[in-house]
């Protein structure tokens, strides 16, 4: 479903761009009506998608909110759909906590993980799903197997057995991909997030097909200081590439950011440059030498806070190195200390990571490559119709090459054999949080001392995360010749010399 560029995606997308408009171009004296005629111009005469305009503006209403900053509004009592607005309505970076939400309205309440027998079930003599039942949970009903949901303990070695593929799995899509087991029921059925769990990834909000969960956004108070004409430096992160078409190149990418409204470009992959190299060196000081068992990159902020939340005892094994972000991002102030800083990549969760309190004053504020789009798309800018500007030559190809799952260790290893050539180099690798637990467990018991450990929150590293718009395959191929046509392939060792901290 995430390769496709589904009603929900539109819809995502016309809510950011009405919410940048507002930025761009609202008053004080109209920002109140503005904002209340945005469900109005996004559900007009007839609902397309669920069963009544009212609820599809019910829900548009509540993205709005998502998309200022905003939390959703209280189902039991009545609230204003502007309330709040006043504290939003800045140029500076606003956020209220937390960062994921089930729009209820939204939510269509799906069946919770369950085995079910279809109308496929042929009644046949061998009944394998009988046999194969460890709670003799199924029986024979009117020449059919059926499933007694009180004794099913969800195995599905009935689904296995089955001939016909008679025996369905129902799973919603958010609990599948949530690899936190974050998700669970609220009283109505309707799904809700446990924030305790949650590591704010986004795969849940890109894969219900409801487009019932969300995340905040920070694109009204960005067009907001656009607007102002306040100095913005944008960092972009390497998984740019393809995100906004086949014919938009670095050059025409640029020349479109400048058009928003950006002083200056700069790449993340400066910031993973520095990373790999310091990587590297610690690496070869703490682990090579028995000094660390293991070190857990630092770089997805998804997977730094799984570790932290799940596995407390090895919150001193997760690098202490400045991710790509911050170091990009301390870079650029030393350079021009009075500029706002714009970090645009593909990553959720690293609008929770710029408001952490060491990062706060080093990144202003965060949008994800979709968000970009909606401030396109308010200005009337088309990136492929560009007149190409300055290309973008911060990074080498090991940097860039943080941007897919494998990218930042195969830096970091690349380094390590180039700079300390007589040290063993042992490296592991993970992508979905399900998958990083279970890289997290063998850490925890041993089993990978010696190593540098690679964790992405989102299948196929930062390519695939909640934030993009391209095809991971059809992404992953443009950054492939993004690389290969990079002057650098690495960076060198005298960047671990720059002082950032």
């Amino acid at each position: 479903m995430r390769t496709l560029d589904t009603p929900v995606k539109q819809i995502r997308r016309k809510i950011f761009t009405e919410v940048a408009k507002l930025g761009f171009e609202s008053t004080d004296d109209t920002l109140i009506h503005d904002i209340e005629s945005i469900p109005y111009n996004i559900v007009q005469e007839r609902a397309q998608y669920r069963e009544s305009i009212y609820r599809e503006r019910a829900v548009a209403s509540e993205r709005v909110r998502l998309a200022m900053g905003l939390s959703l509004r209280p189902e039991n009592k009545a609230v204003h759909l502007t309330d709040g607005v006043e504290a939003s309505n800045i140029d500076e970076k606003y956020y209220e906590p937390p960062l994921m939400q089930v729009i209820p309205s939204a939510c269509s309440a799906c069946p919770p993980n369950m085995y079910e027998v279809s109308n496929m079930c042929r009644g046949c003599v061998a009944h394998p799903c009988m046999q194969a039942c460890p709670k003799g949970a199924i029986s024979m009903v009117n020449g059919k197997s059926h499933i007694d949901q009180t004794k099913c303990v969800k195995c599905g070695k009935c689904k296995s057995v089955c001939p016909y593929d008679a025996i369905s799995h129902k799973e919603r899509p958010c609990e599948r991909a949530c690899g936190v087991k974050a998700i669970g029921s609220d009283e109505l059925g309707r799904a809700q997030i446990d924030n305790k769990k949650c590591v704010s990834c986004g795969m849940c909000m890109v894969s219900c097909p409801f487009g019932a969960i969300s995340d905040k956004s920070q694109i009204f108070q960005l067009a907001h200081a656009l607007r102002e004409g306040t100095e913005i430096i944008a960092e972009i992160a390497p998984a740019y590439i393809s995100q906004f078409g086949d014919a938009v190149t670095p050059g025409k990418f640029h020349a479109a950011l400048s058009a928003l409204g950006f002083t200056k470009v700069y790449e993340v992959a400066l910031g993973a440059d520095i990373g790999a190299i310091s990587e590297a060196h610690h690496y070869a000081k703490e682990v090579a030498t028995g000094n660390l068992p293991f070190l857990l990159t630092s770089c997805c902020p998804s997977w730094s806070m799984l570790a932290k939340k799940q596995f407390p005892t090895m919150i001193d094994n997760i690098s202490q190195e400045l991710t790509p972000m911050v170091a990009t991002a301390r870079s650029i102030k030393k350079e021009h200390p009075n500029a706002h800083v714009v970090f645009i990549g593909p990553c959720a969760a690293k609008k929770l990571e710029a408001m952490r309190n060491s990062v706060r004053s080093d990144v202003d504020f965060v949008i994800t490559f979709e968000e970009l789009w909606g401030l396109f798309d308010a200005k009337g800018i088309d990136p492929a119709a560009m007149e190409s500007s300055s290309s973008l030559h911060d990074a080498t190809a090991a940097g860039r090459g943080y941007a897919v799952a494998g990218g930042v260790a195969g830096a970091i290893e690349a380094c390590l054999k180039e700079y300390y050539p007589d040290i063993p180099v042992h490296i592991e690798h993970a992508e979905s949080l399900a998958e990083c637990k279970k890289m997290l467990t063998l850490a925890k018991v041993g089993k990978l001392n010696g190593c540098m450990i690679e964790g992405m929150a989102c299948p196929g590293g930062c390519m695939g995360g909640a934030g993009t718009n391209a095809p991971y395959a059809k992404a992953v191929k443009a950054l492939k010749s993004y690389l290969a046509s990079s002057t650098e392939k690495l960076p060198s060792k005298e960047l671990e010399e720059i002082e950032l901290n």
